[in-house]
């Protein structure tokens, strides 16, 4: 199986601590050494990185953890190939355009005898399942609205489809359109939200404590998403199987 890891903030935020802790789990503290990829939305652009190669000994991978990038949603992807071979075509994050908008996607689980009937523009590149389930996603909402809708529509609807995916095997995901992060567990998740007063941290795979009171404002406020707790001492909340979750601003909607 594949992790992720996203972020969602009210402010402009770099993802340098948690993705330090989260690259080792790509073929150093754990086996998802099959390619890996993290986008950043900023404003309407995406900035995204991928890379067929394991998280931990990328070197664009150590390039990012020395430059690191500020935005308020960033989706991360290690993987671990099961459906599609190693390639960079089928390296999560995943993006299409949407209403004037770049969506990214990313998948962790296996979708069995997962074909749906794509008849839009939306077609995968890739051979992966989790590709072609988002595919069938952003044709359902392009069917299912004609412009863009407020996120409590889009959420409805996600609602609505995210189910009939998750029928099929495993059905975690990460989707953001830059303005919200949805989350849908089926098996496995957790999310926190760090915020006033910043309390400091120690991540799980890497000996590296950071006093977020010192590099951080009043202001700030970060929701964080990932499949196994980064931290070892802070208090993650686990996703219900089949619970799906909007973050705006840093927090969770709802």
């Amino acid at each position: 199986m594949c992790q992720l890891l996203g972020l969602n903030c009210a402010t402009p935020t770099d993802a340098n601590f948690s993705f330090t802790g989260f690259r080792q789990r790509g073929g150093n503290t754990d086996h998802h050494a099959d390619g890996w990829g993290i986008a950043f939305f900023e404003g309407k652009g995406v900035r995204l990185f991928l890379d067929h190669d394991s998280a931990a000994h990328s070197p664009m991978a150590g390039f990012l953890e020395r430059y690191p990038l500020k935005s308020r949603n960033i989706i991360a992807h290690v993987r671990k190939a099961t459906i599609g071979h190693v390639g960079l075509e089928n390296t999560h994050p995943f993006t299409r355009e949407l209403w004037g908008r770049h969506w990214v996607f990313a998948h962790n689980g296996d979708l069995k005898d997962y074909h749906p009937h794509l008849h839009s523009h939306f077609r995968p590149i890739g051979t992966t399942d989790s590709e072609r389930a988002f595919c069938w996603l952003m044709q359902e909402l392009s069917k299912s609205h004609a412009d863009l809708p407020s996120v409590g529509e889009l959420t409805l609807t996600l609602r609505e489809l995210m189910p009939r995916i998750s029928r099929f095997g495993t059905f975690n995901c990460l989707l953001s359109n830059g303005e919200a992060l949805w989350a849908h567990c089926s098996t496995k998740l957790h999310w926190l939200v760090r915020q006033h007063p910043f309390r400091s941290a120690t991540l799980m795979d890497q000996d590296w404590t950071v006093d977020f009171s010192q590099v951080t404002q009043p202001g700030d406020r970060a929701a964080i998403i990932v499949t196994t707790p980064l931290t070892r001492d802070e208090a993650w909340t686990p996703f219900a199987p089949g619970e799906l979750k909007v973050f705006v601003d840093g927090q969770p909607l709802g």
